[in-house]
């Protein structure tokens, strides 16, 4: 995957600098055995703003592959998002967990 990058040019200056978009990172959630078919949909559709069909099909790849992408995000982003995935999950006593991997 090519990074876009644009040219910024500060003619009060002369500099020239490249602006590059930032990288984006792949959430990724991992089938526990333990939580629910159902606070995984929930999970999916509050935290990641997927819709129930989506959050479903992602749920059953996670259920039957053993995890499921759930979107990429900018590193800040992703990490907010396992963060309250992780918060909410210990809250409702689910082990359920998300990794974040850079794309």
């Amino acid at each position: 995957m090519s990074e876009k990058t644009d040219r910024y040019t500060d003619e009060s200056t002369d500099i020239e600098e490249e602006i590059k978009e930032p990288s984006l990172y792949s959430v990724i959630m991992l089938n526990d055995h333990f939580s629910t078919m159902d606070f995984v949909v929930e999970m999916l559709v509050s935290i990641f703003r997927k819709n129930v069909t989506e959050a479903t099909a992602i749920m059953y790849n996670i259920h039957q592959k053993g995890s499921g992408h759930c979107g990429h995000y900018t590193y800040d982003i992703a990490l907010s998002k396992v963060r309250q995935v992780h918060n909410e999950a210990k809250k409702r006593g689910f082990p359920l967990k998300c990794t974040i991997e850079r794309d």
